[in-house]
C-alpha cells in the first residue's frame, strides 16, 4: 500500500506511506485517487507522507522501466490529475504537513493543498526540467498563483531550492513548525467543525475565475445562508453573549 486513508472525528487523514522520498508511480497515483474518493464527507483533510521527505517527485526508476512510457505516464497523470482535481473539488480544506523534500509531483501536493505547514528542514524544488521534463500535478497552474508568475518561472526554469523559510516568506507554504504533522492535525481538528470554513475555500477558489460583480452575488447568497444555519446563529449568538 502507498497511500492510506482513515476518517476521524471529521477528519480525512490521507498518508504517502511509501517511504523512501514516497516517489509517485502508478501504484501512488491510484492510491491518491482512491484516498480522494473517500474525503467527500470529511470536514476537512489531513495530507501527511511517512519518513524523512514528503515526496521527491516522479518515480524515475519506474518511468525508465516501462516499456511504453507514453503510455504509462497517461495512466500516472490520469489518476495524481484526477486525484488532485476531487482534493480542489472538496469544500473540506486540505491541510499537508510537510518534512524534507517536495519536489516534482510532490511541489504539486503541496500547490494543491489549502493550508501548509512546514518543518524547519523542508525543502521545495520544482526540479523538472532539470531532467528534460515539463511540469505536472498542477504545479504550471498553482505555482504562478502563489508566489506570482515571474518567481514561479525562476523556480521552474532554474530549479532553484526554496527552504521553509524561503517558501513561507514567498506563500508556497502557511507557517514552519518545529512539529508540522501536530500542528497540521490540531488545524485540520479545528477546521473540521466549521461548515464556514469549506464555504470560504470554495469562494476563494471560485472567485479566482469569476467577475468581481458575479463573485459578489455570490458571497450574498453565502453569507445569507451561512448566517441561518445552526452554526451561523450559535455563532452570533456566542459572541452577542461574550460582548454583553
Amino acid at each position: 500500500m502507498s497511500v492510506s486513508v482513515a476518517v476521524e472525528d471529521g477528519v480525512a487523514h490521507v498518508r504517502l506511506t511509501r517511504g523512501r522520498g514516497n516517489p509517485i508511480g502508478l501504484a501512488t497515483a491510484e492510491g491518491l485517487l482512491a484516498a480522494a474518493r473517500r474525503c467527500g464527507d470529511a470536514g476537512a483533510v489531513l495530507l501527511t507522507a511517512a519518513g524523512p521527505a514528503f515526496c521527491v517527485g516522479g518515480d524515475l526508476r519506474e518511468f525508465a522501466a516501462a516499456a511504453d512510457l507514453g503510455a504509462h505516464l497517461d495512466r500516472v497523470t490520469g489518476a495524481l490529475h484526477e486525484a488532485l482535481r476531487i482534493f480542489a473539488g472538496l469544500d473540506a480544506p486540505v491541510v499537508a504537513a510537510v518534512r524534507g523534500a517536495a519536489a516534482g509531483a510532490g511541489l504539486g501536493l503541496v500547490g494543491a493543498a489549502d493550508l501548509v505547514i512546514a518543518a524547519e528542514d523542508a525543502g521545495f524544488v520544482a526540479a523538472y526540467t532539470r531532467i528534460g521534463y515539463t511540469p505536472d500535478a498542477g504545479v504550471s497552474w498553482s505555482l504562478p498563483r502563489l508566489v506570482g508568475p515571474r518567481p514561479a518561472l525562476d523556480l521552474l526554469l532554474t530549479n532553484r531550492r526554496l527552504s521553509a523559510a524561503e517558501a513561507c516568506a514567498a506563500g508556497l507554504v502557511t507557517s514552519v513548525a518545529a512539529d508540522p504533522e501536530e500542528t497540521a492535525a490540531a488545524l485540520a481538528r479545528r477546521l473540521a467543525g466549521n461548515p464556514a470554513y469549506g464555504v470560504t475555500k470554495r469562494l476563494v477558489r471560485t472567485g479566482a475565475a469569476a467577475s468581481f460583480g458575479e463573485h459578489l452575488d455570490t458571497e450574498a447568497r453565502a453569507i445569507a445562508e451561512a448566517a441561518i444555519s445552526p452554526q451561523g446563529r450559535d455563532g452570533v449568538a456566542a459572541f452577542l453573549g461574550e460582548r454583553l
